[in-house]
């Protein structure tokens, strides 16, 4: 039977209606909660105040903040290509390519919400390395796991300085416990995953056994990253650099006190106080840079110190404009250096469980 004339053979299908995603609904929710809390804050404050502290703000010792800042950067992208290096022995990794990748990675961090600065500096680096894109990614990932566990050993020591000082967590504990659990769980699943994938490798599913079976492989790549710990030659040049980079950022808090003239009240284990809560805070970030949330816990450190609520907001300010423009600085060239641009790196996810498995021996 022929089809009507003029009429097409195959009529292309209504598109179908896009659905929100719950991440689509949540995020602008939390956002908007954010907002309104900072609004409320904000409407409590003596904002002439508050002004007038940002004016009058040291510009030198603010600039010795960015300085320390940048430095830290740097010494994070040492830490990094000694990881890579004690897992890819046999890849010449060049540490231009290494700065440029952390550098992109912090600014995407620092601009965006969802710490997508972290798979970001994967991928960058992924392409500028021999070797299978797919393959290399794994590792990759897993030397970053590595710079994680070296973060949490800066977390610690931050936590006995600050604990030694004042109890600014009396009360939240639990909050506290929770939140650093967080990168602990991760710890244990790349650990301990492939144990923990035995059972769906044995499902009737087939579907489910290529998924186990590659997760495992890509597991497997990833513990590839902790080599590092296991060759003294690059591991003590790695965990000194990570340490090096915490304590010049910790130094850039301090600077910050500084410049406003908080030396009084606010000590260097006040700093070491704030570096903390502001990286707890950021472990499940909700808005660009952290925005608001930031704020608030610079604001609860120093309020334990005895500053008021005005210089405290005004000190994380200028601490979070610190972080930002020495991202953005040190990002930005980068990021033309590489000759990418975000929609680039947009178009380079990592490749599916199932892709992986033919790639992967």
């Amino acid at each position: 039977m022929s089809s009507a004339p003029g009429l097409p053979k195959n009529p292309a299908p209504p598109p179908r209606p896009r659905r929100l995603g719950l991440r689509h609904i949540l995020v602008p929710a939390v956002a908007l909660a954010v907002a309104g809390l900072v609004v409320f804050a904000l409407s409590r404050l003596d904002l002439h105040a508050i002004g007038h502290d940002l004016l009058t703000a040291s510009p030198g010792w603010v600039a010795l903040s960015l300085l320390l800042m940048a430095l830290s950067l740097l010494c994070r992208s040492i830490s990094w290509q000694q990881t890579l290096r004690a897992a890819l022995p046999d890849t010449h990794i060049a540490w231009p390519s290494v700065v440029r990748a952390t550098m992109i990675g912090v600014m995407g961090s620092a601009v965006f919400p969802g710490r997508v600065g972290e798979p970001t500096r994967v991928l960058v680096l992924a392409r500028r390395l021999e070797g299978r894109t797919r393959h290399l990614l794994a590792v990759i990932a897993g030397t970053v796991f590595s710079q994680t566990l070296i973060n949490l050993l800066a977390l610690a020591i931050l936590a006995a300085v600050t604990f030694s000082s004042v109890s600014i967590f009396h009360g939240h504990e639990a909050g506290l416990a929770g939140a650093l659990a967080v990168p602990a769980l991760i710890c244990l699943l790349v650990l301990g995953g492939p144990s923990l994938l035995r059972l769906a490798r044995r499902s009737r599913l087939a579907r489910v056994r290529r998924t186990a079976i590659a997760i495992t492989r890509l597991l497997g790549l990833a513990r590839r990253g902790l080599a590092v710990f296991t060759r003294p030659r690059h591991g003590l040049p790695a965990v000194a650099s990570q340490l090096l980079a915490w304590a010049l950022q910790w130094g850039s808090c301090y600077m910050v006190v500084l410049a406003l003239g908080l030396q009084k009240q606010a000590t260097p284990a006040t700093a070491a106080a704030i570096l903390l809560a502001v990286n707890v805070s950021a472990v499940l970030p909700a808005t660009p840079s952290n925005v608001g949330v930031f704020q608030a816990a610079c604001l609860v450190v120093l309020a334990a110190y005895g500053v008021g609520a005005g210089p405290g907001l005004a000190y994380g300010i200028i601490l979070q404009a610190v972080e930002v423009v020495t991202a953005l600085a040190l990002g930005a060239p980068a990021l033309l250096a590489e000759g990418l641009s975000w929609r680039d790196i947009r178009r380079m996810p990592p490749a599916a469980p199932e892709e992986v498995t033919e790639e992967v021996v």
